[in-house]
């Protein structure tokens, strides 16, 4: 049992949980996984929900393993996916069903909000003048609407809004609160004062009553509650808010020696189940251009900007193999990248981001129907699937660069991909291929190591202690990232073989 002082990380993605113990040791960085458990949504009647009862008894395991297994804990913080939430009561207990983001009750609430705030142009004009923020009807405004829209009762009884993290830290801490950084992933803050838009709010009929100030990252909340202390054994522990969104958690761990530029010169892509792909600037950028390209302005740390734009990701690579298991086929991740490397290039195109594919019953019927409504003929390997899922995301990435390039007024030299989708080499070198720009891959652990890092900042361990001063904090972080773990550079390789594909794919996505 060592002791050095750990800081415990609850990484909670869409698809998976995982405690994670960091701690410096000769000046380096170290991780070491506690626990790691699955987060599958269930149906319930005709909603997709997730299963926060069965995370938090998760999550307690995690705590408790971690806690019998290192002498000395010196804090505990949560990140999460962004834009879903809970309702609570006056009670303190859950008001209203979890709903995915995913789940049907989100359809044409866009163009419902549009039309209440003033029609489809005035209304579209309004909202992002109001949050600058990209327009998905995943976001927590368009998931609320969809409940003042469906008269659900919980609106009347509930008396607090929290998002996923600030969930399970008013579950670890008893303390309610709500992080800035995953705040404004909700459709509903002000990128340019960090405060709710409450008229904008009221105008829509969600009540205005939920919502608290935001909470900064580093705040520590206080210890752990007695309940949870006797179910894990942790004790004093304090519960600190890392960024609590694990895009913002994972965007500190970008490893660069900079913070915020002026004119930045690169910029990141957070790859996994989703990719978001952005540059991290001193302030939003709530322009007309951004509108139309349709980009967001979220939280970062330190009072940053997440200039970034949401893309669907690995989803599709990683739907294709349930697919496949579906039909008896039981592939594995290196044999998906294997099949993919070895088909033939550019034989089908496909847009991440096409509707077709957000949440299809099964992914292989909805390509091979994409296939042949686009004329492209149906693909006959499966390698070819999984390469056009690769080279689909890989031009999405082109594209996304040109229009970032265009919003922050400056060549981007150098892309970096931290998070699990830079295990994939094949993806990384097409990315790199298709942007004809170098890229940097790691950490791997991005999200757990900028959670931790966060922590670290708010007990004193890594910055000046002066709470208003994390952009010392930040360029500390990137420096022991860098020092801590293995980075892996791509340079381009054919890069004009891209081109005509990269045409036909932009006149296949319009």
């Amino acid at each position: 049992m060592t002791d050095t002082p750990v800081h415990l990380a609850v990484d909670l993605g869409a698809s998976s949980g995982r405690v994670i113990a960091g701690r410096i040791e000769d000046g380096r960085l170290q991780l070491e996984e506690v626990h790691r458990f699955a987060n599958d949504p269930v149906m319930i009647q005709d909603s997709l929900q997730w299963n926060v009862h069965g995370l938090w008894a998760e999550i307690l395991e995690g705590l408790r393993v971690a806690s019998s297994k290192f002498a000395a804990i010196a804090s505990v913080g949560v990140d999460t996916w962004g834009v879903d939430y809970v309702l609570v009561d006056e009670n303190d207990q859950i008001a209203a069903p979890i709903r995915h983001y995913r789940d049907a009750r989100n359809n044409g609430m866009v163009e419902r909000a549009f039309e209440i705030l003033g029609g489809a142009e005035e209304g579209r004009r309004r909202m992002f003048q109001a949050t600058g923020l990209q327009f998905m009807q995943i976001n927590s405004v368009f998931q609320l609407l969809s409940a003042v829209t469906h008269n659900e009762r919980s609106l009347e009884i509930a008396d607090g809004y929290l998002m996923m993290g600030d969930f399970f830290h008013w579950l670890l801490s008893g303390k309610r609160s709500i992080e800035a950084t995953n705040a404004s992933t909700s459709q509903m803050l002000d990128p340019r004062t960090g405060k709710w838009q409450m008229e904008m709010i009221g105008e829509l009929g969600i009540p205005t009553k939920l919502f608290r100030e935001v909470s900064l990252p580093a705040t520590v909340l206080g210890n752990v509650q007695p309940s949870v202390a006797e179910v894990t054994g942790l004790k004093d522990v304090p519960v600190v808010l890392p960024a609590t969104h694990d895009t913002a958690s994972a965007v500190l761990s970008v490893p660069v020696d900079s913070f915020a530029p002026e004119r930045p010169d690169w910029c990141y892509i957070s790859s996994g189940t989703w990719s978001l792909m952005g540059c991290e600037l001193a302030a939003p950028c709530v322009t007309d251009l951004c509108s139309e390209l349709n980009f967001t302005n979220e939280g970062g740390v330190g009072g940053s900007t997440r200039l970034l734009k949401n893309i669907g990701g690995l989803w599709i690579f990683q739907q294709l193999r349930k697919s496949m298991q579906r039909r008896g086929n039981e592939v594995t991740w290196e044999s998906m990248v294997n099949e993919a490397e070895a088909a033939a290039p550019f034989q089908l195109l496909i847009d991440p981001d096409h509707a077709d594919f957000a949440a299809p019953t099964d992914m292989l019927d909805a390509i091979d129907a994409f296939a042949e409504e686009t004329g492209q003929g149906k693909p006959q390997s499966d390698g070819v699937y999984y390469r056009a899922a690769l080279e689909g995301l890989a031009l999405r990435y082109r594209v996304c660069l040109g229009m970032l390039e265009q919003l922050v007024d400056s060549e981007i030299k150098t892309i970096h991909i931290v998070g699990g989708g830079t295990m994939n080499a094949l993806l990384c070198q097409m990315t790199a291929d298709a942007c004809n720009r170098t890229v940097v891959t790691g950490p791997v652990e991005a999200t757990a190591i900028g959670n931790i890092a966060m922590q670290m900042v708010g007990t004193g361990v890594i910055g000046s202690g002066n709470p208003q001063d994390q952009a010392t904090a930040v360029l500390q972080a990137r420096q022991l990232v860098r020092e801590s773990f293995e980075l892996k550079t791509y340079t381009p390789q054919n890069a004009d073989r891209w081109d005509e594909p990269a045409d036909r794919y932009v006149a296949l996505a319009d």
